[in-house]
């Protein structure tokens, strides 16, 4: 059990920004308590706040208490990041979602944290203009979320992750003051510290205010549906079509077992008897649409595909791209949770990689969906279990360090976009050195001296100074439930 919120702090609260939006009963804390992961956390105090002054002036109050703070947007974090642990004051930023301007000659726009992701994107519609990070739960997935996981998506293969689109951003720093960085200038003075706060999972501050690059929308865009008799095959496909030089927009892929749950589920005529299914998009201008459709088209071929099925219309573009992002929902049809990692992996190596994951699932006597980023190796292995049943609990966990260790021992990286939050901290040290994660809490200090924001996340105890409790490379078994 965390720090014991006093009376007075409360009613302090409640005077910043009303008795409304101060959630202090148990089933409010409860309800704070938890994100998206298999994670629950001790949540204090969940204070509902509209504007930079209100998140401040609240971030000033819990120093003044000495209390711990946890910054959350919509909650949809799959690795813990939004769980309140000690405590912890909960400041939402759900309430922040207003677009505050945009400049369509740039092009960029100034927007809250609450802003959702989609929400972004349809707003500029019209001007001819998008957002090009669009992770599966975009509309459900806040901006100031995904500035704080560096979220990425089936489109950031060619446009790259949120780090490549955020200009700038205001900040409450853990004292209260409020610092703007950056903006839409293309070369602002100073240290670029925008790279260093994406990502940062609210370690650093609260993020009340972003400036987003805005990308045009293409010219011609052009979707393929590609199905294998094997993974063997769609994973040479993927490695083919990067080596002959082109960049898809987005390159999809799904296993058999993935394929069956999602057509049952969205009914997109996805063809259930393939081993996997590989979804490409291209872009750009009509001759470049042309010439990388048809070089796509020949490699699915010489790689073995069975099919190749062009989208006639928007329509079934968009019913392709409905069932791929409705994947972990489709899950629920197999059984009641699921748990999944999203390391990347080198390309070279994904057939490899997904060849010792089904060797896991099996030795492990679980079921193991894949969904992922093909073209930049962006795994996502999906463990579908029921965690009232303690012995598959215990096989879970074993399967999900199993994949993370043969992953990282292929020279993969521990996150391609959800971020490390609690699940993946005590994990660092698989692909951190000892001065590496000690130049990272010092950094994190320098922002927070105290260790006040989102406690206990990203960082291992004692990666200051190489104080950890285990050597690198050495991991204490999972206790993420």
């Amino acid at each position: 059990m965390g720090t014991v919120i006093s009376t007075s702090a409360i009613d302090r609260f409640r005077a910043i920004v009303g008795p409304g939006r101060v959630l202090a009963t148990s089933l409010e804390r409860l309800i704070y308590a938890k994100d998206g992961s298999m994670n629950q956390g001790d949540c204090g105090l969940a204070v509902l706040c509209e504007t930079t002054g209100e998140v401040a002036a609240c971030v000033k109050l819990a120093a003044e208490f000495d209390l711990p703070i946890v910054p959350r947007g919509s909650g949809t974090s799959l690795a813990g990041s939004a769980i309140p642990l000690d405590g912890s004051v909960v400041i939402s930023l759900a309430r922040m979602g207003r677009i505050i301007s945009v400049d369509p000659d740039t092009p960029c726009a100034w927007v809250e944290p609450g802003v959702l992701n989609l929400d972004l994107t349809a707003a500029v519609t019209h001007l001819g203009l998008h957002y090009a990070p669009d992770p599966s739960s975009q509309a459900a997935c806040s901006i100031g979320g995904n500035v704080a996981t560096n979220a990425g998506g089936p489109h950031c293969l060619a446009s790259g992750v949120t780090a490549q689109h955020i200009l700038g951003m205001e900040i409450v720093l853990p004292d209260g003051e409020i610092m703007t960085i950056g903006g839409p200038a293309p070369d602002p003075a100073g240290y670029d510290l925008r790279g260093f706060i994406v990502g940062g999972e609210g370690t650093l501050g609260v993020i009340t205010k972003v400036c987003v690059k805005l990308t045009r929308n293409p010219p011609v865009v052009r979707t393929l549906l590609v199905d294998f008799t094997s993974l063997v095959a769609a994973g040479a496909a993927v490695r083919d079509i990067i080596a002959k030089g082109v960049i898809p927009a987005a390159m999809e892929m799904m296993d058999r077992t993935m394929t069956r749950a999602v057509e049952a589920f969205v009914h997109a005529g996805l063809p259930v008897d393939a081993a996997a299914v590989l979804l490409v998009e291209v872009d750009g201008t009509d001759a470049q649409v042309t010439n990388d459709t048809r070089v796509v088209e020949q490699i699915c071929r010489e790689s073995g595909a069975s099919h190749i099925r062009v989208a006639v219309d928007e329509a079934e573009r968009a019913l392709f791209w409905k069932a791929r992002k409705n994947a972990f929902g489709a899950c629920a049809r197999i059984a009641p949770n699921y748990y999944l990692h999203d390391c990347v992996v080198p390309r070279t190596r994904l057939v490899e990689v997904l060849a010792a994951i089904e060797d896991i699932a099996t030795r492990n006597d679980l079921v193991i969906m894949n969904v992922f980023h093909a073209g930049d190796g962006n795994l996502h292995p999906l463990i579908s279990f029921d965690r009232r049943d303690d012995a598959q609990v215990t096989r879970v966990l074993r399967a999900g360090r199993e994949i993370i260790e043969i992953c990282m021992a292929v020279g993969g990286t521990l996150s391609g976009e959800h971020g490390i939050g609690m699940e993946k901290r005590d994990f660092m040290p698989l692909q951190f050195g000892i001065a590496d994660l000690d130049a990272q809490a010092r950094s994190r200090e320098a922002f927070d001296p105290t260790g006040r924001m989102n406690p206990r996340k990203v960082l291992p105890a004692g990666s200051k100074c190489g104080e950890l409790s285990f050597p690198h490379g050495e991991l204490p078994e999972g206790t993420w439930i």
